[in-house]
């Protein structure tokens, strides 16, 4: 198969995607044509996307406020578990300030954040 060269071909792509999503799931054979004509788009977006597309790593204040919403945290909690004040909290997440090393390495730990994303490298 060839590669995608466009913009308008990668969103038709996209869009045959969208309408295989609905009708393969876990349970779907391998061996299934709508299956493998997925599998083949996707890795057509894919290489696309590598080669195109330019994604930046998120934020610390981004990823910090996702692993909130998920685990079901607000700042007196996140506060509580790492050790820090509420009102430092609200520094990091408004980015007054930057978590010191101790801090920041009980972010990753504790809220399962990769280390590259806290330490900002």
């Amino acid at each position: 198969m060839r590669e995608l060269k466009t913009k308008k071909e990668y969103q038709a792509v996209c869009e045959r995607i969208e309408e295989l999503l609905s009708v393969v799931d876990n349970d779907t054979s391998v061996n299934d044509k709508d299956f493998i004509e997925l599998d083949l788009l996707s890795d057509l977006v894919v290489d696309y996307e590598e080669a195109n597309i330019s994604f930046e790593s998120p934020s610390l204040i981004d990823v910090i406020k996702l692993r909130m919403y998920e685990l079901d945290l607000n700042q007196v909690k996140l506060s509580k578990l790492l050790g820090v004040s509420t009102s430092r909290i609200s520094e990091y997440l408004t980015g007054k300030s930057e978590p010191p090393l101790k801090v920041a390495r009980d972010i990753s730990i504790k809220l399962d954040i990769d280390p590259i994303i806290v330490l900002g490298i």
